[in-house]
């Protein structure tokens, strides 16, 4: 096991890892940023790096600092949490050449996983349903293009090889529009990812989200700990989750979990990772894959009793994997709703002095935030301060008690999305289970403020 791992990143997942490092009696040296001086993770810290100023660019993006980090501590290890530079083939290859073992899959399997037409070809290959489409890049003979959106059927979407974060996507519903979108979105992915290749698929009008947690060992054993639905989205962007999906028999995801261990073992994928569906009429369609711990791992966890932060850890140290798949049973039913900084219905950003903080408690409560009362959160990064997660014996005892917390939970200074989580809470569809993807931005449109 190591003695000591640096942890490249911030905010609330530095926070989880930190804590993880501590379980296993691992020294964790924290980075930070000039804007995060103040972060409870650094104040907790045994070790800790400033690594540049605010902007991202010059500090959490910052290679050759972060890994000068890790020398002048004699770290032995990076965990790269999630963001930032955690599904970045080149980084994980540095750090390796830097001689520090990468907290994640190896640099090939980032890079066949991080480009989705690669990801879809090897999916494929693996037997992993995928969504009818291009077989890869499109072509640039617009008559070529036409040919296969026709074969898919309209509407279909295009989308960025390089994309992710739900940008990178242009939805098509006529023959008419095809090419100009086409253009319009290699253009941007270009600009964007610099990697302007794009490919198609066909538009799913109303599927929910479900993705699958897997972990894998460098010894060939892979396991799924079951699901999580993420479908409550706005912008393509995840605002609360649950485990396990509401409404999708047990067999199938069997089916599917199956499929996704053996697409690991065929590509040799080491560590944490997500395989990501659109689930419409039954059938799952593989639209990518995440290389990395989830905002949403939580919910897996509290379900199935696994730390998929420390066991992250564990394989990467060459251990074996501690469970096989007899082992992980799902009990009861976990939500995880993500706080952010923000307002809770126009969704502006609201940086700002936390003047008071208060975390919700009680039985099946967990928290995971790094705020504190005086804490200031900054302009210059995502919105998330923190997640309230909780666990009951069954959905309704989850919800009641996720209700409970936001009840509880007071966060002044700033605004917060908890007043619309205190709404979905309540709203009768999600109390009944299996809202799709475009289920929240409905609401919002008829909720108007």
């Amino acid at each position: 096991m190591f003695k000591k791992i640096l942890v490249a990143n911030r905010g609330e997942i530095a926070l989880r890892i930190q804590r993880a490092c501590r379980e296993l009696g691992i020294r964790a040296v924290m980075v930070y940023s000039e804007a995060d001086r103040e972060a409870k993770y650094v104040k907790l810290a045994e070790e800790a790096v400033c690594i540049g100023p605010a902007p991202s660019g010059l500090s959490y993006l910052n290679m050759p600092a972060i890994i000068s980090a890790a020398e002048v501590t004699d770290a032995e290890a990076i965990h790269p949490g999630y963001g930032f530079l955690s599904e970045n083939a080149d980084f994980a290859e540095r750090v390796e050449k830097s001689g520090f073992q990468f907290i994640g899959p190896t640099p090939e399997s980032i890079r066949i996983m991080g480009d989705k037409v690669s990801a879809k070809q090897a999916m494929l290959r693996a037997g992993v349903p995928c969504v009818p489409g291009s077989e890869g890049e499109l072509p640039d003979d617009p008559v070529q293009i036409r040919r296969i959106a026709k074969t898919v059927g309209y509407p279909v979407i295009i989308k960025a090889a390089g994309g992710g974060g739900g940008r990178g996507m242009r939805v098509v519903h006529t023959e008419a529009a095809l090419i100009n979108a086409v253009q319009m979105t290699k253009a941007e992915a270009g600009a964007a990812f610099g990697n302007p290749a794009v490919y198609l698929e066909k538009f799913l009008q109303n599927p929910r989200h479900v993705e699958i947690q897997i972990i894998a060992d460098k010894h060939k054993n892979a396991v799924y700990l079951g699901e999580r639905d993420c479908s409550m989205q706005r912008r393509h962007q995840k605002v609360l989750e649950e485990s396990p999906a509401p409404g999708i028999l047990r067999k199938l995801i069997e089916r599917v979990g199956e499929r996704c261990v053996a697409a690991c073992k065929k590509i040799g994928y080491r560590g944490a990772g997500t395989f990501e569906f659109l689930y419409e009429d039954g059938e799952f369609y593989f639209i990518e894959m995440n290389t990395r711990v989830q905002v949403e791992h939580p919910v897996t966890e509290m379900v199935t009793g696994v730390d998929i932060v420390k066991t992250q850890i564990m394989v990467a140290a060459g251990e074996k994997l501690p469970f096989t798949q007899r082992d992980i049973v799902v009990r009861g039913h976990a939500i995880e709703c993500r706080v952010n900084a923000e307002d809770p219905f126009k969704f502006i950003p609201s940086p700002g002095r936390v003047t008071m903080w208060h975390a919700p408690g009680g039985p099946g409560v967990r928290v995971d935030s790094h705020v504190y009362t005086n804490y200031f959160v900054p302009p210059n990064y995502d919105s998330m301060i923190g997640k309230i997660i909780v666990h009951g014996d069954t959905r309704e005892q989850a919800m009641a008690r996720m209700r409970t917390a936001l009840a509880e939970t007071v966060v002044e200074g700033i605004n917060t999305n908890i007043p619309l989580h205190r709404e979905l809470m309540v709203d009768a569809k999600f109390m009944a289970g299996g809202t799709n993807i475009h289920y929240l931005e409905h609401w919002l449109e008829q909720h108007k403020r």
